[in-house]
């Protein structure tokens, strides 16, 4: 445990020393997120370049900590991957089928590297399509749901909680350092993220994340207990798959494009209703540590259990969207 500790607060202070340094780059070449009336509210420009610090805070906190291997190598390959697909894209402008192709490289990266989803009743050829297909949903999970100041790299925070949680009960020391690491470099990004924020992610930060704790949540031992544990990842990561399938529905069924902007995120509506930004984040930390808690209580279950807690949880998000979407936001 105190080599958890000793991660966790190294990488805290190393993201609290990088994020100024990044933040003063960004201003000084003019990356910045304008505000453009529409979805980005902001008074001012914020500078970009968040997600460079988390990352360097924790590359180097595993480089002084872990041994590396074929795993983290993979994972650390995959993850600079679309960390540097975003990059680009909040230097510029990349199409949505130029970011697409590269986040599908980087998760086949990963899967060479051996890390895929594993069930024992599923043949290999069906779970590296399944692999693919799950690490690609989260990277862009956590890029749609990085509206709001404080937002996507709270919920991640409390996400890679729960995982490093996980892992140290099944002994998976990879995972257990990587996520604690992360979470510790989230915490640090915080103090100048959280409303008012002084820097953004940026897509770089956020596909980032997404990759990363797929990833780590792809590969975690779920199914000691019951079988129904194996969905336990869907329940942990649930605040961003929400909005992800909530906002995908409302586009199709309006006929626009899944990836174009639009305001129809859970947040905003939210915030529409009566909430203020403040309150709108801290409602989705409860949301996240309250489907955390769940998710690993489902490990822990009977199977009848752990399908009680799916269910109850897949009515409670269809009843909550169903809400949601009787919020007027074309005002």
């Amino acid at each position: 445990m105190i080599l958890y500790g000793l991660c966790f607060v190294l990488s805290l202070l190393l993201s609290l020393y990088l994020t100024p340094i990044m933040r003063g780059a960004a201003i000084r070449f003019d990356i910045m997120d304008r505000p453009d009336g529409r979805l980005k509210a902001q008074r001012e420009p914020v500078p970009y370049l968040g997600g460079l610090g988390i990352y360097l805070a924790f590359l180097v906190t595993l480089s002084l900590t872990f041994t590396f291997d074929r795993q983290l190598l993979g994972l650390l390959l995959g993850g600079t991957l679309v960390l540097l697909l975003g990059l680009i894209d909040d230097l510029g402008f990349l199409s949505p089928q130029v970011k697409l192709a590269g986040q599908l490289l980087a998760a086949f990266v990963l899967v060479k590297s051996g890390i895929r989803i594993q069930i024992a009743l599923v043949p290999e050829w069906v779970t590296i399509p399944l692999s693919l297909v799950w690490i690609v949903g989260l990277t862009n999970a956590f890029n749609i749901i990085d509206i709001m100041d404080g937002l996507a790299a709270g919920v991640a925070c409390i996400c890679a909680l729960a995982l490093f949680y996980v892992a140290l009960v099944n002994g998976q020391g990879l995972i257990a350092i990587m996520a604690v690491s992360l979470s510790g470099a989230l915490l640090g990004f915080l103090r100048f993220n959280f409303e008012p924020a002084r820097i953004y992610l940026g897509d770089a930060g956020s596909l980032f994340l997404g990759c990363m704790l797929g990833s780590l949540a792809m590969i975690g031992r779920y199914t000691a207990e019951n079988k129904v544990g194996v969905l336990a990842p869907i329940v942990i990561l649930g605040v961003p798959l929400f909005d992800t399938v909530f906002v995908s529905y409302i586009r199709w069924r309006r006929g626009m494009r899944i990836f174009f902007g639009s305001p129809d995120h859970f947040a905003l509506r939210l915030r529409k209703w009566r909430l203020s930004t403040r309150q709108t984040v801290l409602c989705s930390y409860l949301a996240s540590a309250v489907v955390g808690f769940l998710g690993i209580l489902m490990i822990h279950a009977s199977d009848l259990g752990a399908l009680a807690i799916i269910l109850g949880i897949g009515l409670g998000a269809w009843g909550l969207g169903l809400l949601l979407k009787k919020i007027d936001m074309s005002m």
